[in-house]
Order: structure tokens, then C-alpha cells, then sequence
């Protein structure tokens, strides 16, 4: 904690609620005391206290009512009571948490969809871009499934099972041998129980999207809500605010949040203020509560996955009642296909039939849907597996199922989206250009063509590594082993993993070479702001070269964008070689050019390497980060950034904590403002700050009266407003400062995450920024740091001593807690007199 500060000028109770960031603490570490008390919350998020304010307030009324000297003061020493909210279990904990890692497309995808421009108007576009985005996860969803299948089903029971070659060195398969003669040796049984692996996968999913919804889209937001001690006349004058919106409700699409806007209507001012009221996305009553959709969207997801394993079934079973002559089963094969398509097609359509209902609390669950959707796909696949079953005693299993057509459409149906979602966010961005947003709008379309990459490289490795071990090291596809290996467009995809290497070299040297410069260009800059001191060359190129680093931050969009686009061609390449050939990059190559020859059979080789060793370390990596707090502070910004956003896309994606941390925090508040009418500095450390802010929107006028706050850190505008311009924009930045009472942001330039909010002053507010602060606060040795300083770059914000400063301040510019009425004579004695003892009537025996 920062060191004692003198009493506040205005009276009253004062609390300082800190909010950690990114990589998390411990309550001893945030409130500098080795005793703390958890005062309310859980085991998973929970507001601490030093032992000896946990009741503070009572002893500032006692005071008050006394007339002490102290009357007013939070805290015996004069400062506010500090309390600690630690959330950092909603995102880390044991090494098992790393296996969400496994799910990353998914929550790729779902930023997409929180990266809308901002836009005014065009309504049917703003629900198009949402409906594109869920279309994508859902080709996600597919894809994963058709994996699992291609390994299950095609590699192991069809190719492997079915060649006694390969079944020799693994007893495990004997019994699914057709050497063996048994009952499973049909193919149509091998595949039915081999059917069972992607299944369970499905089953599993579902079961972790249930469970997380069940915690995290449960948290019920205060908005609509009165809490026990919330004051009725706060409630009354919330209710113009609470639905002011610019996105009419369409209850065809239930597109309210789709089309949520920079900017809204505004409500009637504040009494006693002539500041209006404006509800941003962020503030309405339902926006951290979307149990509706993300029951939806489980059960068409659900729905999808076993559609998939059973069309993968029905498809290799029909195609050979079709090839063998009179067979009884073709009938049953046609019919359930038929049946397959329908049910596709009414999962397609629940999928675009409704967005996001913010407006209010939508705490409908359309029971029939997510329980009959998901039963019924159940069914089919029952129904596959029974007709895959099914005896057929001339089947033999022979080359590689037919899945090749699958995967292809799968790729173009991605592709053909992605260019779609491009278009239109375009024309979204053009309606309301902004020279800060990433990309130029065009953030989601390149993050959803990442999502995509992603996952065709995490299910290409896994079936690439497994035909490589159980066709014992041959080269997948390359006629070397007994297997034929997945389906050719996967080893094309491989092929271009080295290729996208190649590429990306480009950007990441243009990167070194001008950050080398500026680390140069600053060294002047650096000298001159510590005034007259002993230049020291060494100390200079540090300082310098950690500005110049943390200006690597600003670079993010250009990269990502070279690497969407690359893959964008790279992938449509592939789906054309493979198209076009027929055959793995090196078969295909074979013949032509020597020098071409060799390229496409070291990329191929290479990148099925690649992919399963990225795979690898991509898990070992993850897990680390939840284990080693310097490796999660490391990526810990990415995760955290990715799962703060609710799941309105894809509901397999990790949970989004801050449906639990953004009520918990308005909650605790909105309880402490009423209860107490005290001055609350709330002070948000870099992902904190994102949390505080979204907590400010959630509150009602009358609580946001009592709120200063207080950000250092911050991404708010630096990340939040430039990749998600529709919720932390120019214009939702700008609302804010307004919203609340005051609000103060500090920044440095060595930070790599947290910048400026670039909100200038506006009349008789000041400007939010204050910054870059001096880091390190001394050059060299001195009399008063006799020690070298640390570069701290984004930690420690609150040991410098511009933190108490502003924080004091803000306390300052707050208005005063309203004076408790004084007791008269008679009251007092009254409150002092003991009660007299009670008759057997219940009635005072005087």
C-alpha cells in the first residue's frame, strides 16, 4: 500500500476498493498488511480487508455521533479503508485449467464478434455481422468434430483396423481385425464403435459449457434488480437509464446487443446534475447475462457435433448399399440422410434466428429447444449407428473414407464467410470512420480468419501425428506405409506452415529493425527528461529500449493483419492444390522441376512436424502459464482479454469471467454507497481497470455520484477501444468520463499494455490523462536513491508517488457523505437506558 496520506478535506466514509490486472495477487500483497479477512465472496472471488478495518464504518458513525475528532474519517490514521477484490481464480488455478487452452479457436471466434465497428444506424448490417460471426463458430464446431472423426473413424477403425499390417504390433486392435473373423470385424462395426471416441468428445464439451454456464451466466446483474439496503428513490430514478437504448428489440432475431451502438439516446438528467445519462452497451441490465443464448447456442453446437459423426457414419455405409447391387439398406441409408439434412438445416437456423437480448434480463431458456434439439440429433446418431451396424458381409475396408469432400467444404464454406463478414464489416466501419480503430474495422474478419488457422492446424496436427504413428513414421499419403493417410487437403495445409514461417519473417524483421531505431531516437529524449545527471550510456539504452519495446504494442494490428490475410490465401491455396491434384503436395509435385519437387516434399515433411510440435508445446506452454506467475503475466493480458467478452458465438469457448467479476463488483458498490452514503475511490490496475469500468456502466446515477475512478495501467483505450471500437470506442470512453463523478488515468511510457484513454478536458473536468510518468523515477544513484530504480514498466503503479496524489484528490473532489442526524437529549438517554424486562404477555410490566 502507498504510504500514509493526510486527512481528506471532505468528511464522511471513504473506501478505496482495488481491483487487480492481469496475472493476479494475493490480498496480503494488494493491501500491504500479512493479515487479511475476507469479508464477502467465495473461494473463486471474494473483497479481503486488513484485519483492522474490517469494521471501519462502524466506528466512523460511533465517532460521528459522538462528536470525536476523528468524526468522518474512514480510518483511525486518515486514510480511506482499503479493500482488496481478487478474481484472479475466475482465470487461473491448477495445471488441468491449461487444458482450455485446447479450445482457443473457439474463443477466437468469439472476439470476433465483439469487434463490430462502431457504426450509427444500419441495423440489418450490424445483425448480419453478428449472424456471420456465429456462422463461423459453428464451421468451427464441424470441423473440430470431423477431426475426431477422421482420426476415430477413418486412421483407426477403417485403415488401420482393417490392415492386418498394421494391426500386427497393436493387440489393441486385434479384435476389430478382419483376420480375426469376429463380430467386429465388419467395417460397419468397426466404424459405429470407433463413432463413440467423437461422440464422447461432444458430450464433453457439452458438459463444460453447461457447468461454467451454470457459474458464470448465472451472476444476476443488479440493474434490474433492488437489493436488500438499496434505497427506493434510487431505484426510481434509474428507470428512464436502465432501457435507454438506440437498438429497438427484434424479437425475430432477438438482436438487441447485436446491433449495440457507440452511442445512445439520453435519458433525463441526474437530479441535481445537468449531465445526462447515457447507457452504452456495457450498461444495460442484460449485457453480463446471456444464459438465454448461450443455451441456445449449446444446444445447436451439440446438435451440429453429432450430426457430424452421424453423417460421417451414414455417409461411408450408404456409399456402399449404393456401389453393392440390390442392397436392402439403401432405402434406410436415403431416409436417414434425409432426415440428417433436415435437422442440419434447423440447426443453421436456430443459430441465426436470435442474437443477444441486452435490454433486459432475459431469463427465458427455450427448455423445448435445448432439450429436444440436442435428444434429437442423439436419435439420429443412434440410428447411424445401428445402420452402420448393420450386416454386410462383403464390405471390406479398402484405402481412405470418403472425407476429403468434407473437409473441402468445410474450408470454403470458412472462406466464403470470412470474405462476407469483410464486407460487411466495411461498410459498418465506413458509416462511422474513426482513425484509432484497428485495422480500419476490419479487426473481426482477421481474427475470425485466425480462429479458423487455428484450428485447422490443431486438427490437421492431430491427425497428421496419429497416421504418423500408426503407420509407424511413413510420410501421410505418401504411398510408403499401409495406410493412406488423412485426407489430402490436411498435408497441404501442413505444407503451408513452413510457408507462413517464411512470410511472416518479413513483418518481424521490418519490426526489430524499427524498434532498434526508435531505442536509438530516444536516447536524447530520455537524457534530457532527467535534466542535468552524469550520462551513463548503458542506463540510457535501457530506458530507451524499454519505451521502444513497449511500442511494439502499437504494431499488433499491422501483424495481425499480414497473418489473417497470408492465411486467407494460403488456405484458399491449399483447398485449390488439393482440389486440382488429388494428391499430397510431394505426389503431386512428382515429375516437374527438381528443385519444386524438393520444396514440396521438405514443406510437407516439415510441416507435419511443425504442427505437431507447435501442438505440443502450444499445451506444455499453457499449462506452464498457470503454474509460473511470470509465464501467465507473459500471455496472461491475450487470456484475459479473450475470455472477459460473454460467450454470444460460440458457447464451447472458456467461460467469460467477468459475468461473475463485473456483478460482484457493481454489487458490493451499490451496497456500500446506499448503506453508507460514503466517497468510493475505485482503482483498477490494468485488467482491472477494463472490470472497474464496466462495473461504473452497470451502476445506477445514484451510486455513479459516489464513485471516483482511478485507472493506471490501462488498456481501455490502448487495446479495448482500438480492437473493440463498438463498446470501448472514442464515444463510450467520452460517456464514461461523463457517467462518473470523476475519473483519473495514469500511464507510462515503458508500459507494453496500459496507454492513455485520450479523453481531453471538457469545461470544468480536467483531462483524464496524467502521464507518462517518470519510470524510473530516478536515472541514477542520488542521495535520495542511493540503489539504482527499477524499470517498472506495468507494474508498481501504486509506489509512485503520483498514485496517493491522484487518489487523494479524486477523495477530495467527491462531494461529502451526508452527516448522520444528531440524537436529541432525550434520544440519547433513551438509547442509553436498558430496555425493561418483558412480562409472560409480551407487554412491558410497567
Amino acid at each position: 500500500m502507498p504510504p500514509e496520506t493526510p486527512v481528506p478535506h471532505r468528511g464522511g466514509p471513504a473506501l478505496e476498493l482495488l481491483v487487480h490486472g492481469v496475472g493476479g495477487t494475493t490480498p496480503q500483497e494488494m493491501l500491504g498488511d500479512p493479515r487479511t479477512v475476507r469479508v464477502t465472496g467465495d473461494d473463486t472471488a471474494a473483497v479481503f480487508r486488513r484485519a483492522d478495518d474490517v469494521n471501519a464504518e462502524d466506528r466512523t458513525a460511533g465517532d460521528a455521533r459522538t462528536g470525536d475528532a476523528l468524526a468522518g474519517d474512514a480510518t483511525a490514521d486518515g486514510r480511506p479503508v482499503p479493500e482488496a477484490y481478487v478474481w484472479c481464480n475466475l482465470t487461473s488455478g491448477n495445471g488441468s485449467r491449461a487444458l482450455w487452452l485446447l479450445l482457443l479457436p473457439f474463443m477466437v471466434v468469439n472476439l470476433a464478434h465483439w469487434m463490430r465497428p462502431a457504426t450509427k444506424g444500419l441495423m440489418k448490417l450490424q445483425r448480419l455481422y453478428g449472424v456471420l460471426v456465429r456462422l463461423v463458430a459453428l464451421t468451427l464446431t464441424v470441423l473440430l468434430t470431423a477431426a475426431a472423426s477422421e482420426v476415430a473413424l477413418d486412421l483407426t477403425a477403417w485403415q488401420c483396423a482393417g490392415s492386418a499390417h498394421c494391426v500386427a504390433d497393436r493387440s489393441w486392435l486385434g479384435f476389430l481385425s478382419p483376420e480375426g473373423h469376429g463380430w467386429w470385424a465388419q467395417p460397419g462395426r468397426r466404424l459405429a464403435l470407433a463413432s463413440l471416441v467423437p461422440t464422447a468428445l461432444v458430450g464433453l464439451l457439452w458438459y463444460l459449457s453447461n457447468r461454467t454456464w451454470s457459474a458464470y451466466e448465472s451472476q444476476r446483474p443488479p440493474t434490474d434488480a433492488r437489493p436488500g439496503g438499496f434505497p427506493e428513490a434510487e431505484a426510481d430514478d434509474t428507470t428512464a437509464a436502465d432501457t435507454a437504448t438506440d437498438a429497438p428489440t427484434d424479437t425475430s432475431t432477438g438482436t438487441a446487443a447485436d446491433t449495440a451502438t457507440d452511442t445512445a439516446p439520453a435519458s433525463p438528467p441526474v437530479p441535481g446534475s445537468d449531465i445526462p445519462t447515457i447507457r452504452p452497451a456495457l450498461g444495460r441490465p442484460g449485457f453480463w447475462y446471456g444464459r438465454r443464448l448461450v443455451a441456445r447456442l449449446r444446444a445447436a453446437h451439440t446438435a451440429a457435433g453429432f450430426l457430424t459423426v452421424a453423417t460421417a457414419l451414414v455417409g461411408a455405409a450408404a456409399h456402399h448399399d449404393r456401389t453393392a447391387a440390390g442392397a436392402p439398406a439403401d432405402l434406410l441409408g436415403r431416409l436417414l440422410q434425409a432426415a440428417l439434412l433436415v435437422c442440419a438445416a434447423v440447426v443453421v437456423r436456430v443459430v441465426c434466428s436470435r442474437g443477444r437480448s441486452e435490454r433486459r434480463r432475459d431469463a427465458t431458456l427455450d427448455r423445448a429447444l435445448v432439450t429436444w434439439l440436442p435428444a434429437t440429433s442423439l436419435v439420429l446418431l443412434a440410428a447411424a449407428m445401428l445402420y452402420a451396424g448393420w450386416s454386410r458381409p462383403g464390405w471390406v475396408s479398402s484405402g481412405a473414407l470418403p472425407s476429403d469432400l468434407t473437409f473441402r467444404v468445410i474450408v470454403l464454406a470458412q472462406v466464403a464467410l470470412i470474405l462476407a463478414l469483410l464486407v460487411t464489416a466495411c461498410a459498418l466501419h465506413r458509416g462511422a470512420p474513426h482513425a484509432r480503430t484497428a485495422l480500419w474495422g476490419l479487426g473481426g474478419p482477421a481474427v475470425a480468419m485466425l480462429a479458423c488457422g487455428l484450428a485447422g492446424v490443431m486438427t490437421g496436427g492431430i491427425a497428421q501425428r496419429v497416421a504418423d504413428w500408426l503407420d509407424r513414421g511413413a510420410t501421410p499419403g505418401m504411398g510408403e506405409g499401409a495406410m493412406a493417410g488423412p485426407p489430402v487437403l490436411l498435408s497441404w495445409q501442413a505444407a503451408a506452415i513452413p510457408v507462413l514461417l517464411v512470410l511472416l519473417l518479413v513483418p518481424l524483421t521490418v519490426l526489430a529493425v524499427r524498434t532498434v531505431r526508435a531505442g536509438r531516437r530516444l536516447a536524447p529524449v530520455v537524457e534530457a527528461e532527467y535534466g542535468d545527471v552524469t550520462v551513463d550510456a548503458l542506463r540510457t539504452r535501457q530506458i530507451a529500449g524499454a519505451r521502444a519495446r513497449a511500442a511494439l504494442t502499437d504494431a499488433a494490428p499491422w501483424l495481425v493483419g499480414t497473418l489473417s490475410g497470408a492465411a486467407l490465401l494460403l488456405g484458399a491455396a491449399a483447398v485449390a492444390g488439393s482440389w486440382l491434384s488429388g494428391a499430397v503436395p510431394g505426389q503431386a509435385a512428382e515429375g516437374s522441376n527438381s528443385l519444386l519437387e524438393s520444396v514440396a516434399d521438405t514443406a510437407q515433411a516439415l510441416g507435419s512436424w511443425l504442427i505437431g510440435l507447435g501442438f505440443i508445446l502450444f499445451v506444455t506452454w499453457g499449462r506452464r502459464a498457470y503454474r509460473d506467475p511470470s509465464a501467465r503475466r507473459t500471455i496472461g493480458i491475450l487470456w484475459d482479454v479473450g475470455t472477459f467478452w460473454p460467450r454470444a458465438a460460440h458457447p464451447f469457448a472458456p467461460p467469460c469471467y467477468a459475468e461473475r467479476a463485473v456483478p460482484d463488483l457493481t454489487w458490493r458498490i451499490a451496497s456500500w454507497t446506499a448503506r453508507t452514503g460514503g466517497r468510493l475511490v475505485l482503482c483498477g490496475h490494468s485488467q482491472g481497470s477494463v472490470l472497474a469500468a464496466s462495473a461504473v456502466w452497470q451502476l445506477r446515477p445514484a451510486a455513479r455520484r459516489r464513485v471516483a475512478l482511478l485507472t493506471y495501467g490501462s488498456p481501455l483505450e490502448r487495446l479495448y477501444g482500438r480492437w473493440f471500437p463498438a463498446y470501448f470506442g472514442a464515444g463510450p470512453l467520452a460517456g464514461l468520463s461523463k457517467e462518473v463523478h470523476c475519473w483519473r488515468n495514469l500511464w507510462r511510457a515503458t508500459d507494453p499494455i496500459g496507454g492513455p484513454v485520450r479523453i481531453p478536458a471538457d469545461g470544468d473536468r480536467p483531462e483524464v490523462d496524467r502521464g507518462p510518468l517518470k519510470d524510473p523515477l530516478a536515472y541514477g544513484r542520488s542521495a535520495r536513491h542511493p540503489l539504482p530504480e527499477p524499470i517498472l514498466g506495468h507494474s508498481s503503479y501504486q509506489t509512485d508517488p503520483v498514485f496517493t496524489e491522484e487518489r487523494d484528490a479524486l477523495l477530495d473532489r467527491l462531494p461529502p457523505a451526508p452527516l448522520p442526524r444528531q440524537a436529541s437529549p432525550y434520544q440519547e438517554s433513551r438509547r442509553r437506558k436498558p430496555p425493561r424486562p418483558q412480562g409472560s404477555s409480551g407487554r412491558s410490566s410497567g
